[in-house]
């Protein structure tokens, strides 16, 4: 069995950044081990028509190195899946990373080892490993929620899940296509499919708030300036709690008067993206502002969807703007103005099973060639506990997180030593620009590591009472904030039937968390317990 000093599990943004530091600026013995068969985590599965990043591209990229970042062109204001994948592929080469990338490698058991304070890894393939470390880069949207509907076997048609898109894309011309699900995902895939599909359904359970897009091609100029503008926008978004360039909003929506309120959102609305959110400072914590943007949307999805029935199923809002994860779209709401899209409220009439032609809800038969599942992730855990974790006194790790994931910082967990997170549950992960958490995640490990290594320790370890401590925390960050408030959402575990409920990232932002994790490194990681071996 093969060992080496650090074993990174996954290969996406932040498996290939965590293997660059440790292997170029600790001189690490380091594998990374990839269940798929090239490079780009997330972004190598989910290759669904119309998937598209909803950061702006020129913050969607690594910032580490300026040079790296000005030998890449972006073609788009929101890159596409391929775009995506190949700038990742392009890294991986400029760096030489790919050699160090064991592809078609699952993990399927991690277990330490007391005696020697190793981490044994075994692969689905059969293969064996070990390392001192292990960095889980497993990503917080990896593994997939299938629902489970009755009857799937009879189903004559195909079925498709967006989160494990196949390579050849599917053909959908001269079809009847059913898509389940309305979230971010759905709410790409929809327009897309809609265009060549002969008939679509859309089974909705909880209409979402969606705001455009406005995505646009780059012209050279838009790269230079974005080369120029590299220093200004790395500040912007190390100020920024969701860590994007710009600037928070200081003014409240329910004490600006309703002409220029409607004004500043009518100019977020064409300005287009996830900055909707900050045009105002209390949209997430005050209900009379909320209220404000809540019928903006309401109003300008009522003005694009012709049928009044439709329109009025697409805003039966049932939590307030922002509390679920807030997309952004191109021409979603103007889909259902198409004479071939058809939505169906799954609220009002859930789906009962498969039928042999199709989809059987309580009311009716929707016949279909074939179904889409864009039902999203077992989110920030999934992956996670399905893999078989088994650390000190032979604890499992889904026995640990029974009532919940507990971490400290979203980094470490008690029990399992040497075993890192990247965004794990706990951090700021899903609510911010991930390749910036992913940043701040990956070189704080590898500080800590190299300060493992100067001090001859041989294992760190979270303590019980920091773990419990930063949970506390995490509570108390999201405490007045609406994101409680939707009960189906998946920050909360709520799409996963037998999931604990409980909000999992921390809603305190990417900015005041990343000064927490400098004071934790800075005190010689207070929280955390080291040992060193008898031999030294």
């Amino acid at each position: 069995m093969e060992h080496f000093d650090a074993i990174i599990i996954g290969a996406g943004f932040a498996g290939l950044y965590q293997l660059h530091i440790l292997r170029d600026r600790l001189g690490l013995k380091v594998k990374v081990l990839e269940k798929a068969d090239g490079v780009g985590g997330t972004w190598y599965w989910n290759r669904y028509p119309g998937a598209r990043c909803d950061t702006e591209s020129k913050a969607y990229s690594y910032y580490f190195s300026k040079d790296l970042y000005e030998a890449w062109d972006w073609s788009e204001r929101y890159p596409t899946q391929p775009e995506i994948e190949r700038y990742l592929n392009f890294v991986c080469d400029k760096l030489n990373l790919r050699k160090d990338i064991q592809f078609k490698s699952e993990v399927s058991d991690l277990i330490y080892s007391e005696k020697n304070n190793i981490w044994s890894i075994q692969l689905k393939n059969g293969n064996k490993v070990s390392a001192k470390y292990v960095i889980a880069a497993v990503g917080c949207l990896s593994f997939t929620n299938k629902p489970e509907i009755p009857n799937e076997k009879i189903f004559n048609g195909e079925i498709y899940h967006t989160g494990n898109w196949p390579k050849k894309n599917p053909t959908f011309q001269n079809k009847r296509v059913g898509i389940i699900g309305t979230g971010s995902t759905g709410i790409q895939v929809i327009p897309e499919v809609a265009k060549i599909a002969k008939k679509l359904t859309v089974f909705q359970r909880t209409p979402n708030y969606s705001v455009p897009a406005k995505n646009h091609k780059l012209t050279k100029s838009d790269q230079l300036n974005a080369n120029k503008e590299f220093e200004k926008l790395e500040q912007l978004m190390l100020h920024h709690r969701g860590g994007h360039p710009w600037t928070h909003s200081n003014i409240s929506a329910k004490d600006t008067n309703e002409i220029k309120r409607n004004e500043l959102y009518e100019r977020a609305w064409e300005n287009g993206g996830l900055s909707f959110r900050d045009t105002f400072s209390d949209l997430s914590i005050n209900n009379e502002s909320n209220e404000t943007a809540s019928n903006f949307i309401k109003e300008k999805i009522k003005n694009i969807v012709n049928d009044s029935k439709t329109a009025n199923l697409l805003t039966n809002f049932d939590h307030p703007f922002g509390s679920k994860r807030p997309p952004i779209d191109t021409n979603y709401y103007e889909t259902f103005n198409r004479k071939n899209v058809n939505l169906i409220d799954i609220r009002e009439n859930p789906i009962i099973s498969f039928t042999k032609n199709g989809i059987q809800t309580s009311n009716d038969e929707y016949e279909l060639d074939a179904l889409i599942l864009a039902t999203g992730f077992d989110a920030l855990t999934g992956t996670l506990l399905n893999m078989k974790i088994k650390g000190k006194n032979n604890i499992t790790l889904n026995e640990y997180w029974k009532a919940g994931p507990l971490t400290n910082l979203g980094l470490s967990i008690p029990n399992f030593p040497n075993l890192f997170l990247i965004t794990g549950p706990g951090s700021p992960a899903v609510l911010t620009n991930m390749p910036r958490a992913i940043e701040q995640h990956a070189e704080w490990i590898s500080d800590c590591i190299k300060f493992m290594i100067i001090n001859e320790n041989d294992t760190i370890e979270a303590t019980q009472l920091s773990a419990e401590t930063w949970i506390e925390s995490v509570y108390e960050a999201v405490k007045g904030n609406f994101f409680l408030s939707a009960k189906h959402s998946w920050y909360l575990g709520g799409n996963i039937p037998e999931k604990p409920k409980v909000f999992i990232p921390y809603a305190g932002g990417l900015d005041k968390y990343r000064q927490i994790c400098d004071a934790v490194s800075k005190s010689d990681y207070n929280g955390f317990v080291f040992t060193k071996s008898i031999n030294h």
